[in-house]
């Protein structure tokens, strides 16, 4: 890094119903977990996050393809100097950090989720630099562009710093955002346009090494789905209805809707970790609610068309699978309601998840 180092334009129809059709089934009965990266017209609000993490590169390519995210750019951002070069920013000569700017929709994804996603790129701990670039251009840091913003990155940092993950506090300062330069052509989408060089980078400074030290990593690995003659034998017909075929349970008739013990929801097909009793919430919808997923990267969103109007499927991407919806009507700060059905979730108890091998989320759950 020190030498060199999806699109989404956005249709979305709200609807605010508690009735059968809140989680009704969806238009997209085999959509691939590949899909994710392709065009979706979703029409809504945009909102801005600003992020610095180290060498931007690798703090812009997780962010790529998530869908409610409209763009990701490389930039410069905190620093007084107007127009700032690549060459100064990363020999030290301003005081600007090299930075990411997302545009996202708050009514697809929220900024919380977002703030999820980047902790887990970096060494929050780390005050002087990021892994082999040193110095106060690859500090991290979060420009809060709200008051809003800044309480939910408050609240999140503190969560984190008690989660009992690192051994050092967390450093990662919390700044009001004041400019963002966008960053010379050839460094955006470099992950794309330089995939070699890109990786080689991520291994040689250290920073894959960290993330897979202190975050749960190939996931796709590790939570596959069963073919569906398989599903159809281990699931029960209403689980692989409603999972598979996208159908809908009853509303306030089903297993996890007023479940209150601590623990996680695992996606049925593949045992991926969807949804913490943490975020769970009563809704009075009759399915259970929550105001976000553990990790908005292993949740597919595309849209639904059915009944005559346009809303948001949420589906589990390592299973393929129907989960339910999402709807821009829930509490503050994310405002967001996952209504999910319970058929297409497994609940594990927060005693066990250690034993079942989910040991790694156990502070999502504290």
């Amino acid at each position: 890094m020190k030498n060199l180092k999806f699109t989404l334009s956005l249709v979305l129809i709200q609807v605010f119903s508690f009735g059968m059709i809140a989680c009704s089934q969806a238009n997209n009965k085999e959509e691939a977990i590949e899909t994710s990266t392709e065009e979706i017209n979703y029409d809504g609000p945009t909102e801005l996050a600003t992020f610095a993490g180290g060498c931007f590169w690798c703090i812009e390519a997780p962010f790529e393809g998530i869908q409610g995210v409209v763009s990701v750019v490389s930039g410069y951002a905190g620093g007084k100097e107007k127009n700032p070069s690549y060459a100064d920013v990363s020999a030290g000569k301003t005081s600007h950090k090299e930075a990411v700017q997302i545009t996202y929709n708050p009514e697809v994804i929220s900024y919380s989720e977002l703030l999820d996603i980047f902790w887990q790129q970096f060494d929050p701990t780390d005050a002087g630099g990021s892994f082999y670039d040193r110095g106060t251009q690859y500090e991290s840091a979060i420009f809060y562009h709200s008051s809003i913003q800044k309480q939910v990155a408050e609240e999140s940092k503190k969560r984190l710093g008690k989660s009992g993950k690192f051994d050092k506090p967390i450093v990662t300062p919390i700044i009001k955002f004041s400019n963002f330069y966008e960053a010379e052509a050839y460094h955006q989408d470099y992950y794309k346009k330089n995939p070699e060089e890109y990786h080689a980078y991520r291994r040689g400074s250290g920073r894959d090494a960290f993330i897979a030290k202190y975050w749960p990593t190939n996931l796709e690995n590790k939570y596959k789905s069963p073919s569906r003659e398989e599903l159809k034998k281990i699931l029960e017909p209403l689980q692989y209805e409603v999972a598979i075929n996208n159908e809908t349970e009853m509303a306030f008739n089903n297993k996890y809707n007023e479940n209150k013990e601590d623990g996680i929801y695992v996606c049925i097909v593949s045992g991926a970790p969807l949804f913490s009793s943490k975020d769970k919430y009563e809704s009075y919808s009759g399915w259970p609610s929550f105001t976000k997923p553990i990790d908005a990267r292993l949740i597919d969103k595309p849209l639904d068309y059915e009944y005559g109007m346009v809303r948001v499927e949420v589906r589990s991407k390592l299973g393929d699978s129907h989960l339910g919806h999402v709807f821009f009507d829930g509490p503050r700060p994310t405002q967001l309601r996952y209504c999910m059905n319970s058929a297409a979730m497994r609940f594990i108890s927060k005693n066990d998840m250690e034993a079942e091998g989910y040991a790694d989320y156990l502070w999502l759950v504290d």
